[in-house]
């Protein structure tokens, strides 16, 4: 069993518990930016992953949702920002760079312009890491869709990249708090899936190991800041902070917020038409 995680911090509550060796997993953990692992799986060398939430909707007939696992947030997420030198609303005809490595984030925005902020921008596909944004790469743009970790330290007064490059934004973004408002919803960015061609039990072995290690992420967050702080350079009190506004499980409103949000990809023409279809309790309905 091949299984994908995502390095970005926000995702350190899945599997702190495994990375410990406190809850055993039987398989290989592959780590890979979201479109990676996105790309994984629909090649098929990855049995379970976490994907983009988009992911799932342009292949829903390849995957089975695994119940009480996501990446969400009720309002403000930290993670996925819009860095702009104007406001939202005037950069109809401006370049947009837009991070290549989170397929929903992009959708999300396109969909923000589109029904909320009126406007027009040239969508530039780029890099958005803290390495690029340091070294100045993307070019001459207005504004940045930037996600992860590389969002929470140009986001840190504290942090080398916000003090060297976040004065250039003074207008900023939050697109989990823009869908709340728009919506009233929770968002999922998230969400962990198997391949249905993988035996159910073998995927039901992860998924206990996956949510006993994320019941124990969610009862030590505090060390899970420190650590973070650590990968990040971020201070640890806002890492806490950022995990305060996540959430790791898949509840009936977050079921609401996706429902929604593939919804209107679905008018939009992004996603094929479709229903969320999850791994059956028990290796009896194969």
């Amino acid at each position: 069993m091949r299984v994908g995680r995502i390095p970005y911090i926000n995702c350190f509550p899945v599997y702190g518990g495994v990375d410990r060796g406190l809850v055993p997993l039987d398989a290989t953990l592959v780590d890979g930016v979201p479109t990676a692992l996105n790309r994984m799986m629909a090649e098929g060398t990855l049995d379970v992953s976490v994907v983009s939430a988009v992911e799932y909707a342009r292949d829903q007939a390849r995957y089975l949702l695994l119940p009480d696992l996501a990446i969400s947030c009720d309002g403000r997420v930290q993670s996925v920002m819009l860095f702009s030198t104007r406001p939202a609303p005037d950069l109809s005809g401006q370049r947009v760079l837009v991070s290549r490595s989170s397929m929903t984030s992009v959708h999300l925005l396109e969909l923000l312009f589109e029904h909320v902020w009126k406007a027009s921008p040239e969508f530039v596909p780029g890099d958005a890491e803290a390495d690029a944004i340091a070294s100045g790469s993307g070019g001459d743009v207005a504004a940045r869709l930037v996600i992860g970790d590389a969002a929470l330290m140009l986001q840190s007064a504290e942090h080398p990249v916000a003090r060297s490059h976040g004065q250039a934004y003074p207008y900023t973004y939050d697109l989990g708090e823009e869908w709340k408002r728009w919506t009233g919803l929770p968002f999922v960015f998230a969400v962990w899936v198997a391949q249905r061609s993988t035996p159910v039990a073998d995927a039901l072995k992860v998924h206990g190991s996956l949510i006993a290690s994320r019941d124990w992420g969610l009862a030590h967050l505090d060390e899970l800041a420190a650590q973070a702080a650590r990968a990040t350079g971020v201070p640890q009190a806002e890492c806490r902070h950022y995990f305060d506004g996540l959430d790791w499980r898949l509840s009936l409103p977050d079921l609401e917020g996706l429902t929604e949000f593939l919804r209107r990809l679905e008018l939009a023409g992004r996603v094929p038409k479709g229903k969320l279809a999850f791994l059956p309790a028990s290796a009896r309905g194969r």
